[in-house]
Parts: structure tokens; C-alpha cells; sequence
């Protein structure tokens, strides 16, 4: 049952197409922060925030700090994810 669940919370970290256009942009561009992200989707910047941070819980994002900034990139998993999605298109 419990691998259930860590499926179910990996799952519900990518099931939005902002999520999935946010982990296309990490692959194309490698590491970005919140506002790059924002500013690159055309969203606000507490929507992007939002969505990163439960992509970050779902074991999807890496958080590194860069002085004042948080970059954000991609894990192993999100790219597999990513490539599968893909070929659903």
C-alpha cells in the first residue's frame, strides 16, 4: 500500500500542464529560479512558486541556493517522466 501512495504523490506532482511545460523548461534550460520560471511561462510568480515547490515534493525538483537565489533543476525521475510523457504527445 505504500508504494501506492509515493505512485499516487509522484503522480500528482507532474498531473498539470504547468508542471509538465515547468519540467520542459528545467530540461531545455538545466537550472532556473522561481522568478526565471515566472517570467519564462508568462505566469505569477506565486503560481510558479506553488507549483514548484509541490513538484519539489513529489521528488521531482532539486533545490540549490546560489546566494540570494534558489535554483531549481530537474531530478532523474522528473526526466523520465518527461521523456514518457513525451511520447504520449
Amino acid at each position: 500500500m505504500s508504494n501506492y501512495r509515493k505512485l499516487e504523490r509522484v503522480i500528482k506532482g507532474f498531473a498539470n500542464h504547468r508542471r509538465i511545460e515547468i519540467m520542459n523548461l528545467l530540461f531545455l534550460e538545466s537550472e532556473l529560479s522561481v522568478d526565471e520560471i515566472a517570467e519564462k511561462t508568462t505566469i505569477g510568480y506565486m503560481n510558479a512558486s506553488d507549483h514548484v515547490r509541490k513538484m519539489a515534493i513529489a521528488g521531482l525538483v532539486l533545490k540549490r541556493s546560489d546566494g540570494n537565489s534558489v535554483r531549481h533543476a530537474l531530478t532523474p525521475l522528473a526526466k523520465s517522466i518527461l521523456v514518457f510523457c513525451k511520447k504520449l504527445e
